[in-house]
């Protein structure tokens, strides 16, 4: 899996792409990684294998990964009624709730019933500050101004959804009664020495020089430079693409029964295998193909950022691609394509 037939600079440069981090897996281990451009624009700080992109929507990825350790714990269930386990708040019951439950399982592969209202899950205002999960969930902030319930019966419809991963937070910290970004740093980051990645949005220190600030389609920064989304588990992730293939290399591991947290091989395949009728989404990622060829991906997009993590589990390789720009066309479609495509050829 290398790098062929794409000129990268020339490409940063055509789409605006100030700064861009790959981390390669190969034969079932991290083969290196490569770095281009800068942290910021016009700015001397270079992109190296310590810096620190916001992963967005792959967050979702780590909370899946966080969901099969806690399983494996005991503390969760996959098929159970969350109401039975959250405590601070509870899914509000309806008629759609009559037939069937809200699991963990229908929230992990974004079938719970739950879709995101319109114009929420925006980034962080400071002038608002952060909100609590039960706030939120509530429909008190500004982030989400209805309260969250069923729009639909679970299992019925896919919806991809941030307020569903908000509520698989609050179950994690009810159930641990800790917050969710210690869970994380306990279970997950610390053992695989994921030093360079963060969740916590009330401790995150985006001063710091490795620090990569967030740029728009026409590659200039984006207001406050460092986008923030105060949703740990749905959009919270700062972290690098070495780290990042840290966390893929632990799921392939676990498919082998040879993980280093603690996740049963029996898991990691569920993780990994379609959902609830639905060929396309596991728990926590995507999926495309099957058996040896299958791929699974997770996307991050969001306020002046764009990455994608991809793996081929069978096959033992993959690749981490993180870019802080913000394209304003799916990843497929830019710079990561172009990447994605050379790396596969």
């Amino acid at each position: 899996m290398n790098l062929k037939n794409i000129n990268i600079e020339e490409r940063m440069n055509y789409y605006n792409v100030p700064g861009l981090s790959i981390a390669l897996i190969e034969n079932g281990q991290i083969s290196g990684t490569v770095n281009y451009g800068s942290l910021e624009v016009e700015s001397d700080r270079k992109v190296n294998e310590n810096s620190i992109f916001s992963a967005c929507s792959i967050s979702k990825f780590l909370t899946g990964m966080i969901a099969m350790k806690l399983i494996d714990e005991g503390l969760l269930d996959l098929d159970e009624d969350i109401n039975k386990r959250l405590v601070s708040w509870k899914v509000p019951e309806n008629e759609l709730t009559k037939s069937e439950s809200v699991t963990l399982r229908s929230l992990l592969s974004h079938q719970s019933g739950i879709i995101d209202p319109e114009g929420s899950f925006s980034e962080l205002n400071s002038k608002t500050g952060i909100p609590t999960m039960f706030e939120l969930l509530e429909g008190e902030t500004p982030y989400c101004k209805v309260s969250i319930k069923l729009q639909c019966e679970p299992g019925s419809a896919f919806n991809y959804s941030d307020a569903g991963f908000c509520v698989v937070q609050q179950l994690i910290e009810d159930i641990t009664e800790k917050p969710f970004y210690q869970v994380v740093n306990e279970l997950i980051f610390k053992p695989l020495r994921m030093e360079n990645s963060h969740l916590s949005t009330t401790m995150l220190e985006v001063d710091k020089k490795e620090f990569s600030c967030g740029h728009n389609k026409n590659g200039e920064l984006v207001d406050g430079k460092y986008p923030i989304y105060p949703y740990p588990a749905a959009s919270g992730l700062w972290t690098t693409s070495l780290d990042l293939a840290r966390l893929v290399l632990e799921l392939l591991n676990a498919l082998k029964g040879e993980s280093k947290i603690g996740i049963s091989e029996s898991l990691a395949k569920e993780m990994i295998t379609p959902q609830i009728g639905k060929s396309w989404t596991g728990l926590g990622v995507f999926l495309e193909s099957s058996e040896r060829e299958l791929e699974i991906t997770s996307l991050g997009w969001g306020v002046g950022f764009q990455c994608m993590v991809v793996a081929f589990p069978y096959l033992e390789k993959g690749a981490v691609i993180m870019t802080n720009a913000e394209l304003g066309v799916h990843q497929m479609e830019g710079m990561i394509g172009e990447i994605y495509k050379s790396i596969m050829s």
